[in-house]
């Protein structure tokens, strides 16, 4: 997964494949200066919120061959800038471009002196790159607002899988920054743990998901190998964010976290549905996480507020509707 900023535009991408082409970027906005060296941090502007927006399965480069490719990738872009406008990240563009992973990352780290992505770690393969990110206090850049971990689930050449050797670098990682559990944390990959399978609504209306369409069966990772029971156990771990199905773009409370997709952003791949993007506000005091879904045509829908207190409610009822059926 690669993170690069730019000037007045910052984008977070979020790699990941189908026949080893880009499919996922997010691009967090507003009006920063050049970094000169290295940093390890993401910082909050002054009296502002935090905002990230998730441009999912891009499928760039296409049937590059033919007049058809071309043409999506074109689409998707105006999609992106479309989004960025209305969303208001900065007064430049912002410019993406699609290529293979290993090759991305290496563009993206030797020749982007601007990246903060990061490979590896080598020894989580078959993963290309695990990474995490803190944000940090407006005030305080060694204060911790949230800690964004990026994890690689595969696809393409690679097995579909978050490994067990992801899993505890998580755990190693997570109670290394955050043993207290003191700070939240928001978890990024691309295809769907096998936990979206379970809590995904037959009927979008009559359940406490937050969505506009549930148009296809999720199409989960090949399995489960631990990665979510570490998530359901930490009570910093706020939501996760998937791409991956072209036809759903819901969240999902489950245990005491959100389970979201993002919402289609690129003219490639499958489906018809309208383009769009998940929209992240993260505010510092108090922390709060809101999303929306931005669509290409400008307007906005499926607002949520992603807190623990909602999922709670929301089992509370279930709970009680139980009780009551029974």
């Amino acid at each position: 997964m690669a993170l690069a900023s730019a000037r007045k535009c910052w984008t977070i991408t979020s790699l990941a494949f189908l026949s080893l082409l880009f499919r996922s970027i997010l691009a967090v906005g507003w009006t920063v200066a050049l970094r000169t060296k290295p940093v390890n941090y993401l910082r909050f502007p002054s009296a502002a919120p935090f905002k990230i927006a998730v441009f999912a399965d891009l499928h760039f480069g296409e049937n590059a061959w033919t007049d058809w490719g071309p043409k999506q990738d074109l689409n998707s872009v105006k999609v992106m800038s479309t989004v960025l406008d209305n969303e208001n990240p900065g007064e430049e563009d912002c410019s993406f471009r699609g290529t293979r992973r290993l090759e991305l990352m290496k563009n993206e780290i030797m020749d982007n002196a601007l990246s903060y992505s990061k490979t590896g770690p080598k020894e989580l393969w078959p993963s290309v790159s695990n990474y995490v990110i803190q944000l940090s206090s407006s005030n305080d850049p060694q204060s911790p607002v949230a800690f964004v971990y990026f994890m690689d689930s595969g696809g393409g050449s690679y097995p579909e899988v978050l490994s067990g050797t992801q899993a505890k670098w998580f755990h190693n990682k997570s109670n290394e920054l955050n043993p207290d559990s003191r700070v939240p944390e928001i978890i990024f990959w691309h295809i769907p743990s096998t936990a979206y399978g379970k809590v995904a609504p037959m009927f979008l209306p009559f359940s406490f998901c937050v969505g506009s369409i549930n148009k296809e069966s999720v199409a989960a990772q090949e399995a489960e190998m631990g990665v979510m029971k570490l998530l359901e156990e930490r009570p910093s771990v706020k939501a996760v964010f998937v791409g991956h199905n072209h036809g759903l773009d819901w969240c999902c409370p489950y245990k005491k976290l959100w389970l979201c997709f993002a919402r289609h952003t690129g003219y490639g791949g499958y489906g018809n549905w309208a383009r769009g993007a998940r929209i992240l506000e993260i505010t510092q005091q108090p922390f709060s996480l809101k999303s929306w879904i931005r669509m290409e045509d400008g307007h906005t829908h499926s607002e949520v507020i992603l807190s623990s207190e909602t999922v709670l409610l929301s089992s509370f009822l279930v709970d009680q509707f139980s009780s009551k059926e029974k």
